[in-house]
């Protein structure tokens, strides 16, 4: 299983490669690689997947590199942008980004005795022949624009130079230059395995799974797939067990049954735009490699309630080459000792934290991201960062947002640390407003010429306190345990009140104008937000009339009375309590609507805010009844 040569394959094929000579010979090279495809990025983050024959590809090679391909509206979910009646869409190379090629492991070509590959181009999508439209197109208009307007910044305010950690004078600086990386986690399991949360509760409270041993089909899975990656040139740091998950079981025949693992993989960091295309390519190899082990794999943010979710931490860098070709941090200090950040990095951190209501939305998309980021699970539940205790002592609190990560001894590693991400994110759109964002607080702080101290000041400011770029009844730093030291109330009183739905997020867009100007101006026109909006809206929509509620109703169904009459009282009482809430979820009375009922009409209606209000109550209930029917339950002998 996967005993190929990776030698004879090709695995990635380079920027400097991306000429018709160049292609042909390795194409003539590796007949393996059947394929060509052309991975375009709508705005919703679906990337493209066609077939085009490699024979056909090399005959028209010129063409096709230059002009791209042809699809439609009705292939890529670019609402309001490319309708039916409006629906030309190319896609066209990006002769900038590495190309990889998908290597298809089940289907082995019998002459070379190599997977079938297909050559996975990724592709600008292209609508009308004039606007460049989708995901990747908006991430190439961030980081255009950031390194163009953060030269002009600090050309603008050589003050900053005496700050900067090897930097004599701004004029010095002659290109800037971001990088990214994601944190992939996941789980694994073997099919048609459910899930006991009570036994995965335990497990996570006992902290049985996390950063042990691997062992059985896991393991060999995990392994592959870090020898794979590798081979794409990802450089690999590690993967590891997270903390969710049980213990497998071994069958009579010495195989392992009932896995369910929590899983993390971590690269080294890139462009943004190769960050983003990576997580793209590592999730395909995932999900690939553990298939073939006979293992499911989800990047669901919560694939289980109540028990830990899956977080895609993403990390924002920030660097200068200078004209001596040294390239140096521009978040450093120049005592790193005294101070925790440079005025650009004080800047960059207060951007995202401010704008935080404006970014959420293009984060957190879905009515399953917002399920894991709740208090009590390492996930963000308030707009807060963290700073660490002392500059001279790095530390990390694993309760915040966005959190700083500094080293002494490395200076190159400083960055930070978004931790509301999940897998399901759009990558291209997280990163293309965050670094949107981070520019709208480098401005705000280089345009006061604002001081290490004064923005440290600032960014521990109190509630009450006015700021001349922050809120004035908002606080923005702790280094306390947000979750257990701060009550709900308190929590929403001095970060903000997070979305509990994806409707309450969306209305950030509107409610927040001056924010979504900070993280979409110059990237995303009014008709890119209004595909965005739109997109997110109808598919929060669709899941909750067509998946939510009938799920949410097979929940009610499956809470059903097991108790006899020779039971005692309490049974009786305890069984009341659940039917109460049976009834109340999911039962109709010529009296009454049921939630379920409520919720659909009102989503029939396009009453987006009342079904909201009672998408929030049914989770509310559900929690109730599984809580009560678990009483119920364990009551019984």
């Amino acid at each position: 299983m996967l005993n190929f040569d990776t030698e004879k394959m090709l695995f990635t094929v380079p920027a400097k490669m991306h000429n018709e000579d160049t292609l042909q010979r390795l194409l003539k090279e590796h007949p393996e690689i059947k394929f060509i495809s052309l991975a375009g990025v709508d705005i919703a983050g679906n990337d493209t997947d066609e077939r085009i024959p490699a024979a056909l590809f090399k005959g028209g090679m010129e063409d096709m590199l230059c002009h791209g391909v042809q699809t439609d509206g009705s292939s890529v979910n670019l609402p309001r942008i490319a309708e039916l009646n409006n629906a030309k869409v190319d896609m066209i190379p990006d002769m900038e980004a590495d190309w990889h090629v998908d290597y298809n492991f089940s289907n082995v070509d019998l002459k070379t005795g190599l997977p079938v590959g297909t050559l996975r181009i990724p592709a600008t999508l292209i609508h009308n022949d004039r606007k460049a439209v989708g995901s990747r197109a908006i991430l190439s208009d961030a980081v255009a624009k950031f390194k163009t307007e953060l030269l002009d910044l600090l050309r603008a305010h050589p003050y900053v130079a005496q700050y900067l950690q090897g930097v004599d004078s701004t004029e010095d600086i002659e290109e800037i230059l971001l990088t990214s990386a994601t944190e992939l986690e996941f789980w694994v399991r073997t099919p048609e395995d459910k899930a006991d949360r009570e036994e995965l509760f335990t497990s996570q409270e006992l902290k049985e799974q996390y950063w042990k041993r691997t062992y059985g089909p896991v393991r060999t899975a995990l392994e592959k797939t870090l020898e794979i990656l590798d081979c794409y040139g990802l450089n690999v740091e590690m993967g590891h067990k997270e903390v969710g998950g049980v213990k497998s079981r071994l069958t009579s025949s010495g195989g392992m049954d009932h896995i369910m693992e929590q899983l993390e993989i971590d690269w080294k960091y890139a462009s943004p735009m190769q960050a983003a295309d990576n997580e793209k390519l590592a999730k395909n190899i995932v999900r690939e490699v553990f298939n073939e082990f006979g293992l499911g794999t989800s990047f669901k943010a919560k694939p289980v309630e109540g028990v830990a979710g899956s977080g895609e931490h993403t990390h924002f860098g920030l660097a200068a080459r200078l004209k001596s070709g040294k390239v140096v941090n521009l978040f450093n200090t120049k005592d790193m000792e005294a101070d925790f950040l440079s005025p650009v990095g004080y800047g960059a951190l207060m951007g995202i934290l401010k704008n935080y209501e404006a970014l959420n939305p293009f984060i957190s998309s879905s009515t399953n991201s917002l399920k894991r980021l709740k208090p009590g699970f390492e996930a963000p539940v308030c707009i807060v960062t963290s700073l660490g205790h002392d500059p001279k002592d790095p530390s990390r609190n694993r309760t915040i947002l966005i959190g700083l990560v500094r080293d002494l001894s490395s200076p190159m590693a400083t960055r930070f640390e978004l931790r509301s991400p999940n897998p399901k994110s759009n990558t291209y759109l997280v990163l293309a407003t965050g670094y949107m964002a981070m520019l709208d607080g480098i401005g705000a702080a280089l345009g006061g010429e604002k001081t290490p101290a004064q923005l440290e000041a600032s960014i521990s400011k109190r509630s009450g306190e006015d700021d001349s770029y922050l809120e004035r009844d908002r606080e923005y730093r702790s280094e306390k345990n947000v979750f257990t030291e701060y009550t709900d109330e308190e929590r929403r009183k001095l970060f903000g009140n997070p979305p509990k739905t994806v409707w309450e997020n969306l209305k950030n867009l509107d409610d927040y104008p001056d924010k979504l100007r900070a993280v979409t101006e110059g990237i995303m026109d009014e008709q890119s937000v209004d595909s965005y909006r739109t997109c997110i809206l109808n598919e929060w929509a669709k899941e909750l009339q067509l998946r939510n509620i009938p799920n949410a109703m097979d929940d009610v169904r499956s809470c059903a009375r097991i108790h006899d009459p020779s039971s005692n009282d309490l049974d009786d009482l305890k069984w009341d309590k659940v039917n109460s809430l049976r009834y109340l979820i999911a039962k109709d009375s010529t009296d009454s609507a049921s939630l379920l009922t409520k919720a659909t009409e009102a989503l029939e209606a396009d009453d987006y805010e009342t079904a909201s209000a009672l998408q929030t109550e049914i989770q509310e209930k559900l929690e109730l009844l599984k809580k009560e029917y678990l009483s119920y339950r364990r009551n019984l002998v």
